[in-house]
């Protein structure tokens, strides 16, 4: 039977949808498969469980039992009971075919007994969300025994309580259940500009050359512009929306050039009274290149913030940044270890893809690393480094000139705040990173002058903060090839003592599975003997995490069903692998449809340990091994993550010049895991 959560929220505007994200994303990293189901529908267009069905993989076509309508209309006519058995009918079959469901309690004319009678039919425990906002310490303390009282009067399994969106971090209150606190984030809370427009009816007048950026910004306060010009730049607040008449150029020209000085960042600019501003005015703006929208509404201000102000923000699907904001302040502030005890969640022997990814962002911020992204001006690096500060995933260091990376990160709304940023020109490490460059190349013929210009390439540099103990690993490639990435720490790092050579692995994240493919990114035809450090460091990789190794070497051939140079190759590098491991599970050489298929190794190798079962795929050249893994990834839609590189002494991983924001942060979230073992 299903494990089931029931989400319950006393008081209104709790951030309930936060706190089921969070649930959502702790039972998914226990279990295979999640389901989501909303007692009472409150819209057509329900945004959160489109997030959760998007980000889950969840594919029930029904995620809710009865709309607000339907429930509204048989409460009135007294069907009460009618109402609740309809609801469980249309719960039961999800429960059946999930291992845990996230029930999101209905607010339904604040019925809090309605709730805890569906959460015993559902056989749920509860986890009550309670609106801290503008509460002290006392007062929380006293919102959190009344919220678990009301909830034990009326016979409900309480699991845990929430006190939400209070003020300032403080010390949960003690109760005979597991209470967490977390504070207000504002991101997290507020509208972007894209959703005050459209809760007013606005029309954009400009929104520079990156629109979904200005209409993605956070409104974290309103501003209303009616002043002159040096009384306003004194009243602008950072993030916030100014509100002024569209006759007022001379505002909308002030608040471009000091959000684009970098005086004040600004969310937007809404202009009211219908009126449209100059268009000499209007292209001094666009001249400006602010990076900021412009709104046009036929309101007045003054009935313009008031509407504004009113509206509250809904996270979907559309603003992952919001979504990863609000897992941020979940896992930083809720204890996931001691939730899933007493919500009884023990991890599923199963590993899915989901799985996989969750655990790495679960390992990296159980023991924090520092690592230094070399490319710290790139879009997609300052994105994830975004999500991976507010994730806790690590400590970073971004590399290039600190005004541009936080220009940069301005005109993308993020903040970099806990990063640090590094120019390796002017940096006072330069030079003794050149005079230790200077001696590892010396009999290269490198100079100490040589060596400083080196040294002032970010790659190059990173790779010393690595060496040196500055930082404990390195993600590059974004920008960068592959070359310029891994030969700095082929100089620099090098291999681990008794390992021929340094390789890579892909994981293979298939629908059901997770499966390791190495080397298919950096050697071209390895000899017996590195094949088998290959197939060693790949085994290692794969245990590290999670996946149990069970390694084939490759072949066109299986057994002793054929000869020549590449199936002597591949048996010799076995037999290497089962003399210094007797331990692991090896085969080889292997044909690939026996090794994956059980049906085809009952018949090409009886009684194999590995045949058709195999977790870890070690092929015999990179040319094999590079199509075989683009032919899967296409073919067969797997998420390939990687190249991830082993045996180095100390992490450096290369990212696709295509790299996704997602890439970089499972590669940095990897390399992170690395770094804790090196």
């Amino acid at each position: 039977m299903a494990r089931i959560v029931y989400l319950v929220e006393l008081g209104p505007d709790s951030g309930k949808s936060a706190v089921a994200l969070g649930l959502a994303e702790l039972l998914s990293r226990k279990v295979p498969g999640i389901g989501v189901f909303r007692p009472v529908n409150p819209a057509s267009d329900d945004v959160l469980l489109e997030l959760l069905r998007s980000r889950y993989s969840i594919r029930d076509e029904r995620l809710f039992g009865v709309s607000q309508a339907e429930a509204s209309q048989m409460l009135a006519e007294g069907r009460a009971e009618e109402l609740v058995g309809q609801i469980v009918e249309r719960f039961r079959p999800l429960a059946h075919q999930h291992d845990a469901v996230v029930a999101i309690g209905t607010d339904i004319d604040d019925d809090l007994a309605f709730n805890v009678r569906l959460a015993n039919e559902f056989g749920a425990v509860v986890v009550a969300v309670v609106n801290g906002s503008g509460a002290d310490e006392a007062a929380l303390d006293s919102m959190a025994r009344q919220a678990y009282h009301a909830l034990t009067d009326l016979d409900a399994t309480v699991a845990a309580v929430v006190l939400n969106r209070t003020p300032e971090a403080v010390a949960a209150p003690k109760l005979p259940v597991p209470c967490f606190v977390i504070p207000h984030v504002p991101t997290v809370a507020a509208p972007t500009v894209a959703e005050v427009a459209a809760h007013l009816g606005a029309s954009v007048v400009t929104a520079g050359a990156d629109p979904h950026t200005a209409l993605g910004r956070d409104v974290l306060d309103y501003v209303v512009g009616a002043a002159q010009v040096p009384a306003l730049l004194t009243h602008l607040t950072p993030d916030c929306l100014l509100i002024t008449p569209g006759d007022r150029n001379d505002l909308l020209v002030a608040a471009g050039a000091a959000h684009a000085s970098g005086l004040v960042p600004l969310a937007g600019i809404v202009l009211t009274l219908g009126i449209t501003p100059d268009p000499a005015a209007l292209a001094l703006f666009e001249r400006l290149n602010p990076g900021l929208a412009v709104l046009t509404v036929p309101t007045a201000s003054y009935d313009t913030i008031e509407s504004s102000t009113r509206m509250q923000h809904r996270l979907s699907p559309a603003n992952p940044r919001k979504v990863e904001a609000a897992l941020g302040a979940f896992e930083s502030n809720v204890d996931t270890a001691a939730l899933a005890d007493v919500l009884e969640l023990t991890a599923s022997a199963r590993v899915t893809p989901l799985m996989f990814e969750y655990d790495l962002i679960d390992r990296a911020r159980a023991d924090k690393r520092r690592l230094v992204l070399p490319e710290g001006t790139e879009e997609r690096i300052i994105r994830a480094a975004d999500i991976l500060i507010r994730r806790g995933v690590a400590d970073l260091t971004l590399l290039g000139d600190p005004a541009v990376i936080r220009a940069r990160a301005r005109d993308l709304s993020v903040d970099l705040g806990a990063a640090e940023l590094v120019d390796p020109a002017t940096s006072p490490l330069r030079e003794r990173f050149a005079s230790v460059y200077r001696d590892l190349r010396a009999h290269k013929g490198v100079t100490l002058d040589l060596a400083y210009d080196v040294v002032g390439d970010v790659s190059y540099f990173g790779t010393l903060m690595v060496q040196l103990g500055h930082a404990d690993g390195m993600v590059s490639g974004a920008t960068h090839t592959t070359a310029a990435t891994i030969r700095p720490a082929f100089e620099i790092i090098k291999t681990v003592p008794g390992l021929s050579v340094a390789s890579s692995v892909f994981f293979m994240l298939l629908p059901d599975r997770v499966l390791v493919y190495g080397d298919c990114a950096v050697n071209p035809d390895p000899d017996a003997e590195q094949l088998a450090d290959i197939a060693l460091s790949s085994a290692d990789t794969a245990a590290r995490f999670g996946v149990t190794p069970r390694v084939a070497m490759l072949s066109y051939s299986t057994g002793t069903s054929g000869a020549g140079a590449d199936v002597t190759k591949v048996a010799q590098a076995t037999a290497i692998v089962r003399s210094r491991r007797p331990d692991l599970p090896v085969e080889g050489p292997i044909q690939y449809d026996a090794a994956i298929d059980p049906a085809v190794a009952a018949t090409k190798l009886p009684g194999s340990a590995v045949a058709g079962q195999a977790t870890v795929f070690v092929f015999p050249d990179l040319n094999t091994g590079n199509n075989t893994y683009k032919a899967v990834q296409r073919s067969a839609g797997a998420v390939a993550v990687g190249p991830v590189m082993q045996g180095l002494r100390k992490p450096v991983n290369d990212l696709s010049r295509g790299a996704t924001v997602k890439d970089i942060v499972n590669t940095v979230a990897i390399t992170a895991i690395q770094a804790q073992g090196s």
